[in-house]
């Protein structure tokens, strides 16, 4: 304890990974315990292991605490980074994950500026969205059940909707809350696509990459829904045009269950501090390995069995029959 007390606080980034089933998100929201998210047990472990102060728990401000990417309800991380001033006591990734729940883990940690801010400071998020291939089988000739295989011509229509959202778009009919003529709605996408399709448990699944500036509520998982909607035969492939305009369109919003914060990019404080000598680039090679045996254990079989029990991919495709694509 006085060893904690006498060292120094240090402004840090910590590589999170973790699996959002049953958490209302990533954000803490102080004062309403009865919605647990996952900062509440991070915040938890911190105190509990003795990097900071009880009281900082309280008011996350002391601490400049600062996530990279508010995750939405139910939605994991595989490279979630969050920056904070803590104790830098010994051995604290292993203290704080011994505080944690094991699909919580602190995966990395790296000293950065004094006014680093995790949110501000990153340029890019690229997120992936795991699903099961039938979610693209037509509506009218193809089997709507598990044992749904995609061809290669339903993969290269996919991708090429996809593509399609590539560049600055406004994207207001994808989030609640804007307005067409709110300019925070445009938003710039580097790159989207369909990876190949794998099978997992008899079901075959395929998972689509998207990277981009930064993302709104609900936006990644209406670009999905909506390219569903087109690949299924529910809408017209001009609808995605007409969503950028000023008209409003009712475009699904896809299951949570898929979703993934990949990583998050930090290129222009990497060339301007990486190689100052005093601070490294926040790139997490050394810790690929740990990330991609975490999503083998935690994240892909919690989004399998999820989806095998609770169907939130085969309940969602029943309601895509009851939006009307062509009415604004």
């Amino acid at each position: 304890e006085d060893q904690n007390k006498k060292s120094p606080k240090r402004k840090i980034v910590l590589l999170m990974a973790y699996s959002g089933k049953g958490y209302h998100g990533m954000q803490r929201n102080v004062g309403s315990s009865q919605f647990k998210t996952i900062e509440d047990d991070l915040v938890s472990a911190l105190v509990q292991s003795g990097c900071i102060p009880e009281n900082h728990g309280e008011d996350m401000k002391k601490m400049s605490f600062q996530r990279c990417a508010r995750t939405d309800k139910g939605v994991s991380a595989a490279g979630q980074i969050v920056s904070l001033k803590v104790r830098l006591i010994d051995d604290i990734l292993e203290k704080i994950n011994n505080h944690l729940p094991s699909h919580i883990r602190i995966l990395g940690l790296k000293r950065v500026t004094g006014g680093f801010n995790s949110k501000n400071k990153c340029d890019a998020r690229t997120y992936s969205y795991m699903l099961p291939t039938f979610a693209f089988a037509h509506k009218d000739h193809d089997v709507q059940e598990e044992v749904y295989r995609v061809d290669k011509e339903t993969l290269e229509k996919v991708n090429k909707l996809l593509a399609c959202y590539k560049g600055t778009h406004n994207f207001h009919n994808f989030t609640s809350q804007k307005g067409p003529r709110d300019p925070s709605a445009k938003r710039y996408i580097m790159e989207m696509y369909c990876g190949e399709p794998f099978v997992r448990e008899n079901i075959e699944f395929a998972v689509i990459q998207v990277k981009g500036q930064s993302f709104m509520m609900h936006q990644i998982r209406k670009m999905i829904g909506l390219v569903i909607a087109i690949v299924k035969g529910y809408a017209a492939e001009s609808i995605l045009e007409l969503s950028w305009g000023e008209e409003k369109v009712d475009v699904p919003k896809a299951p949570g269950l898929g979703l993934v914060l990949e990583r998050v990019h930090f290129e222009k404080y990497n060339r301007r501090f990486g190689n100052d000598g005093l601070h490294e680039p926040l790139e997490w090679t050394e810790e690929e390995e740990k990330i991609a045996v975490f999503k083998e254990q935690y994240i892909y079989p919690t989004i399998i069995n999820t989806e095998r029990e609770e169907k939130s991919m085969v309940n969602w495709l029943n309601t895509l029959s009851i939006h009307d694509f062509s009415s604004s």
